[in-house]
């Protein structure tokens, strides 16, 4: 691949500063809806485990179309949609993750695998309906709020969650390999995905099957985690919410409500939180300091990321499999915002 001077630069700081860290980084951005930068350094691989991406190319895009279809408000309380859930929580607060759900619970641990998948989503429910929230005034970032929004989807749309899945993808990335894959099995060659760990409990380094313990135990599917896909499919998902956010081109909310959902929905000292999207932190931001306080983006444990700064319509996708060195090496945690500022630098004459 031919790449610009400013690619070639960018790709060299990359490599000095990836061993260790991530075998590889396949990154994109784009500048008012126009590709500016398209990187592989290291060893990258045309697909990778989203992780926690899952949460807002899934499940923050399925709510926010229920709220705008006036489903749900931001008053409507879980018990509302679920009437035998035990807790005093509004679905506003499981998107902001002030709910005071725990963060997580090893439910892999404990679940029966040879369930059907109707049994393993009431034995999951169970467990989250009897877990006790404590709610500390602060933002706790939570997947067992992002499971349960997923019982929330099913009950308002009256479908599964992987329909719902199937008729967002249908509407919102009808030409993406975007997908979850059921019973951790995928129809495409295993190598095409980058590798992840090398799990203790699975015994085997993962690839193809969704690196998250839960997740897996589930089947493959959940709200949380569990989609698969490119840098294309992943920009094709940033450029849809630039889309919403903009009120151009063809989308499934109206432009109010994708604005709205995209604003900062708790204050500062609470956390940083839009409904459903990350907002830049003001000590350690993983998209860098350049990117303004209007930004909202998301991470991935695996090692992606998507951040989408309005105000200088900047879109910066990036993708790796740092995990593959172990979940406990954080030494991508710092090098993530360093690439951001790198795309940054190398288009701030045109910002």
């Amino acid at each position: 691949m031919k790449y610009s001077s400013q690619e070639n630069k960018l790709i060299e700081k990359i490599r000095q500063a990836i061993p260790d860290v991530t075998p590889g980084v396949t990154a994109r951005a784009y500048h008012m809806g126009r590709m500016v930068c398209d990187i592989s350094v290291g060893h990258t691989y045309p697909y990778y485990d989203l992780a926690s991406l899952t949460k807002v190319i899934f499940t923050q895009q399925a709510i926010m179309e229920a709220y705008d279809r006036g489903m749900w408000n931001f008053e409507t309380k879980v018990s509302d949609i679920l009437p035998d859930f035990k807790h005093d929580i509004l679905i506003k607060e499981l998107l902001t993750h002030t709910s005071g759900l725990e963060w997580w619970l090893p439910l892999y641990q404990e679940i029966k695998l040879d369930l059907s998948w109707q049994e393993k989503r009431s034995w999951i429910y169970k467990k989250i309906n009897e877990s006790k929230p404590n709610k500390t005034g602060k933002a706790v970032y939570s997947d067992l709020g992002i499971i349960l929004v997923g019982f929330i989807l099913e009950k308002l749309y009256e479908k599964d969650i992987y329909q719902i899945w199937l008729e967002l993808k249908d509407k919102h990335y009808p030409t993406t390999a975007l997908d979850f894959h059921l019973e951790n099995k995928t129809v495409l060659p295993r190598e095409q995905f980058a590798p992840t760990e090398d799990c203790k409990w699975r015994k085997r380094i993962m690839r193809a099957e969704v690196h998250d313990e839960n997740t897996w135990s589930f089947g493959g599917i959940s709200t949380h985690a569990g989609l698969f896909g490119s840098i294309e499919d992943v920009s094709a998902f940033g450029l849809n919410v630039r889309s919403q956010l903009q009120g151009i081109a063809r989308y499934s909310v109206r432009q109010k409500t994708a604005q709205l959902f995209a604003a900062r929905a708790i204050p500062p000292e609470v956390g940083d939180w839009a409904m459903g999207y990350m907002m830049p932190s003001l000590d350690i931001a993983s998209c860098g300091p350049h990117f303004s306080v209007l930004s909202i983006g998301h991470t991935g444990f695996t090692g992606t990321s998507f951040w989408y700064d309005p105000r200088n319509d900047l879109l910066v996708l990036i993708l790796t499999n740092r995990v593959h060195y172990g979940r406990d090496n954080k030494a991508y945690i710092s090098l993530r915002p360093q690439i951001h500022s790198w795309i940054y630098e190398s288009l701030k004459r045109t910002i």
